[in-house]
């Protein structure tokens, strides 16, 4: 009777994660497009990367003129901390067999938060499960709205939308940021190696300087 007056805590926690987060990837879209990218192209980011930071990361390396090599690496180097949450969640989901690509996908910040916030195993599956769904769903159904709609837009950045991602970008830190002292330190160490590095290196190159070293700093 215990576990069953407890799932609807993690559904509830899920959904309400998913809606609204996922309601940044009109941000995302917007961004893609005001960035060059064509509207399939930037549906696929989110079907396949599906992990908002690295998403905006590289389309605004990409927005600044980069190389498109550096700004894959660098949005693959922040996805990195992605691996470290599997290692935290592999215990408590207990996924077996093909399921593991499917949940492997869906282990992002936001799924890992619900999920590490459970009182018990089978409420922290659920929410995974919850929260993954949602925002997976969410996310992908915005970032073609956002897209599409900036699409019909001669010039973007006469609207001011060149700014979207790194305003979205930034919104979805700062939770994150407000509430662990040790995040805002390696925030603040890997905003000055890449602004110190920007006036000397290609774009594209500090961001991924920035997110090596970030990478390592949360690997130790």
């Amino acid at each position: 009777m215990e576990q069953t007056t407890s799932r609807p805590a993690p559904v509830r926690d899920g959904l309400g994660v998913g809606l609204a987060v996922g309601l940044s990837g009109i941000a995302f879209g917007a961004a893609a497009v005001t960035a060059g990218l064509s509207v399939a192209q930037a549906c696929v980011l989110s079907l396949l990367a599906f992990t908002g930071a690295s998403q905006f990361a590289l389309t605004g390396a990409v927005a600044a003129g980069g190389d498109l090599l550096a700004a894959t690496l660098g949005a693959l180097l922040l996805g990195g901390r992605n691996t470290l949450y599997g290692l935290r969640l592999a215990d408590l989901l207990r996924v077996r067999g093909p399921r593991r690509l499917l949940a492997a996908q869906g282990v992002i910040d936001e799924t890992t938060a619900v999920t590490m916030a459970q009182p018990d195993p089978g409420s922290a599956r659920t929410g995974f499960v919850t929260t993954f769904a949602s925002l997976y769903l969410t996310w992908n159904l915005t970032t073609l709205a956002g897209a599409y709609g900036t699409s019909f837009l001669g010039d973007p950045g006469v609207l001011g939308l060149d700014v979207v991602g790194p305003v979205a970008f930034l919104a979805i830190l700062w939770p994150r940021l407000a509430e662990h002292a040790e995040l805002r330190w390696l925030a603040a160490g890997a905003a000055a190696i890449a602004l110190s590095t920007t006036p000397f290196l290609p774009p594209g190159v500090p961001v991924l300087l920035s997110a090596v070293a970030a990478l390592v700093v949360m690997s130790r």
